[in-house]
């Protein structure tokens, strides 16, 4: 029997090989007024290695996750409970984020219509094109007419110009996903459990010395990295291609109509507006802003301000028509996306004489592309115990 070892700080035993996941990936880490960040410290058992471990239990492997931080913790360091979770795909043509969102979209959906207790809900999505406003980035797939997603999500048509705001030339809509994270990852950490993974508390300096750390007292084979935005600090990875990309919500107990996004604000690319509800009650998220390099964990109420602004503007029913005094505030959040030049990485390498799955890099869109990532992370673990191939 073998033991893998993820990096999330996770350790997993495999049915033929063991392995360690270290670090396991949050979407984002979300910070409050009344307290302040630690940037050295991400070892939280966040989305991408809880369904890294999912996929490894699911295939009759043995696991351990091992984890500073684990669902149901309420902690300054580890927030990825507060974040906000959706589907709306912006990735670009002929990448490997495209058939991760592709791939990811039915289990969410599944989810959302079967699974009630893994707090996902099916919402309206609604994504408008400002006017006179250029369209750059990731938004450009978002907002497209013929958008690549049309024919993997329900209900894609082109708007009207009577169902357009004030201040928007067009728009789509689609049914998509909302997910409540401080359900869905209980849930998850549920579903591994009674798959018999371990689940343990510990703290991972360098990504070899997870294989240490495997439930059975042996040594792993092999070590999974989801250490997200830490893999920039993380002995023996130390990316430099990872920094932070600073996002920015006020989230309030006003219920919204659906999930909206523009494609630009007229404050600049490090802006944006998105308003999502959680399921069962977990309050309306308002966003945003995309802050790359930025580590702060201060809240700046300018910019909350400016959210609140702008998402009320976008859709007025959101505060009874009564414009932000309408609004019924029940915190403010930062929350540090784990972004990555060049994307997102997911590929094996030899550390130390330790074989090594990296999963992290997803910026923020860590959960529509969840279960499409981790395919791609169980299948690299396999190739890398001589178990199937993967070229990815």
């Amino acid at each position: 029997m073998a033991r893998i070892a993820i990096d999330l700080h996770c350790t997993f035993e495999m049915a033929t090989g063991k392995v360690v996941v270290i670090g396991i990936f949050i979407t984002s880490r979300w910070y409050f007024e009344c307290g302040f960040a630690n940037e050295d410290s991400s070892n939280s058992a966040g989305v991408a290695g809880l369904t890294t471990a999912l996929l490894l239990a699911k295939k009759q492997h043995n696991v351990t996750v091992v984890a500073k931080h684990m669902p149901g913790d309420y902690d300054i360091e580890y927030t990825s409970p507060w974040a906000g979770a959706n589907y709306f795909p912006f990735s670009f043509p002929n990448e490997p984020p495209r058939r991760w969102e592709r791939n990811t979209f039915p289990e969410l959906w599944r989810l959302a219509t079967k699974v009630p207790e893994a707090g996902i809900h099916v919402q309206d999505g609604i994504v408008y094109v400002a006017e006179g406003l250029p369209v750059t980035g990731f938004m450009k797939e978002l907002v497209a007419e013929d958008a690549w997603f049309k024919n993997v999500v329900p209900g894609f048509r082109v708007l009207g110009k009577a169902e357009l705001p004030r201040g928007m030339k067009s728009g789509t809509t689609f049914k998509s996903v909302c997910i409540n994270t401080a359900i869905y990852l209980p849930y998850l950490l549920g579903q591994c459990l009674m798959r018999g993974v371990v689940f343990k508390r510990g703290d991972v300096k360098h990504v070899a010395d997870a294989a240490d750390a495997h439930a059975s007292g042996k040594k792993a084979d092999l070590v999974v990295n989801c250490s997200g935005l830490m893999a920039c600090k993380l002995g023996g990875v130390e990316d430099d291609k990872v920094v932070p990309a600073r996002g920015q919500v006020v989230v309030v107990r006003n219920e919204a109509p659906g999930m909206y996004t523009t494609s630009a604000v007229a404050e600049g690319d490090d802006e944006m507006t998105y308003i999502m509800m959680r399921a069962a009650g977990g309050g309306t998220v308002l966003g945003g802003s995309y802050q790359k390099g930025n580590w702060s964990s201060e809240i700046d109420h300018d910019l909350a301000n400016r959210i609140m602004k702008r998402c009320v503007e976008v859709c007025p029913e959101l505060a009874g028509g009564k414009g932000v005094e309408g609004l019924d505030i029940i915190r403010h959040g930062v929350g540090l996306r784990p972004w990555r030049e060049g994307g997102a990485r997911i590929e094996s390498e030899v550390i130390n004489g330790v074989k090594v799955v990296h999963n992290y890099g997803a910026a923020g869109w860590g959960y529509q592309a969840s279960y499409g990532m981790s395919e791609d992370t169980v299948a690299l673990v396999e190739d890398s115990l001589g178990q199937g191939r993967a070229k990815l």
